[in-house]
């Protein structure tokens, strides 16, 4: 038997629960997870606060662990590897190790020795947000507002800086998201608690708006800031909706979002193999500043506080870990 997290019916109900450790097919491998990434948006909005039960295998997707089995047809995975795997909060995770998975690119991938098990955990992510970037397009003289800077604002910030290219201004509400900001790169930070970050934007680029605006928020502070959005992006601009979960539909207003794009998250036609090798780069090569995220470690008997804590605390809590015994440090 094994542990893993689950949601039964009821809100805030997560548990830790036993199950049956997972057989291994021919084209899967089996991983004993060392840390596993909370991600806040889908986790807390589409999970957490939901009266349904939901089925285990939506309880997460960014971990990092060992191979402790590989099947005899998932080539270049051996028992004692290192990994990085999307899948559940669980003790051992199962996934097929086919190159074209999910999405059209992998779904687990082995770790190089330069990235750790903690920035493991961020790979899934990090490969969204490479798709995200490169949906966008951004050129040298850009101006790229990025509204929320929880993991996802985070990393799309980061891809982008390390892609070099446009002027990036990123946008939250809470102290320590706009200070990390700043840390990792951006051009502007406008702290949305101070001042109007429409009239922040316009300022900053003469009255034109923004060549590119990312709507990274989601959840309950999303329709705000979705309207917001609009009055930010330049005419020809692109308004690109990556955040998720607002319950209520997002308020798009003809006047504002004419002469403007609108695309939802990745493009069909983005290469998911391709992003998942350059997340793996960006991760090895440090652009990707997971240790800076990571403000907190839950061992994984303590999910059901992991969860209550980065609930109730978003100013205090952004890369949330939970941590296993899968044979790593």
């Amino acid at each position: 038997m094994m542990r893993r997290v689950a949601k039964p019916a009821g809100r805030f109900n997560v548990v830790v629960e036993d199950a049956p450790v997972p057989a291994v097919g021919a084209h899967e491998v089996r991983v004993r997870s060392v840390r596993s990434l909370i991600s806040r948006g889908s986790e807390l909005w589409r999970r957490y606060i939901r009266q349904e039960a939901i089925d285990p295998q939506m309880m997460g997707y960014s971990v990092s662990g060992v191979v402790d089995a590989a099947g005899s047809e998932a080539a270049g995975f051996a028992p004692g590897d290192r990994a990085a795997i999307s899948g559940p909060h669980a003790q051992v995770v199962v996934q097929d190790a086919r190159p074209n998975v999910i999405g059209g690119g992998p779904a687990v991938t082995a770790l190089p020795d330069a990235v750790s098990f903690e920035q493991g955990a961020f790979w899934p992510l990090v490969t969204s947000a490479v798709l995200w970037v490169d949906a966008e397009d951004i050129q040298p003289r850009d101006t790229v507002v990025i509204l929320g800077q929880g993991l996802v604002g985070s990393l799309m910030l980061q891809v982008a800086r390390a892609n070099g290219r446009g002027r990036l201004a990123a946008v939250d509400a809470l102290p320590r998201r706009c200070g990390l900001a700043a840390e990792l790169g951006a051009d502007e930070v406008i702290d949305a608690a101070a001042e109007d970050p429409v009239a922040r934007v316009l300022e900053l680029t003469d009255g034109r708006g923004a060549e590119v605006v990312v709507y990274a928020v989601g959840g309950r502070a999303g329709l705000r800031a979705f309207a917001q959005a609009q009055r930010m992006a330049a005419d020809g601009g692109l308004l690109h909706v990556v955040g998720l979960y607002e319950d209520d539909p997002l308020p798009l207003s003809s006047r504002s979002i004419q002469r403007k794009r609108l695309i939802g998250g990745a493009l069909p036609d983005g290469d998911r193999t391709a992003a998942a090798g350059r997340a793996l780069d960006l991760l090895a090569g440090g652009q990707i500043a997971a240790d800076r995220m990571v403000t907190h470690r839950f061992p994984f008997q303590e999910a059901p506080q992991a969860f209550r804590f980065l609930h109730d605390h978003p100013d205090e809590a952004l890369g949330v870990l939970l941590t296993w015994d899968g044979g790593g440090d």
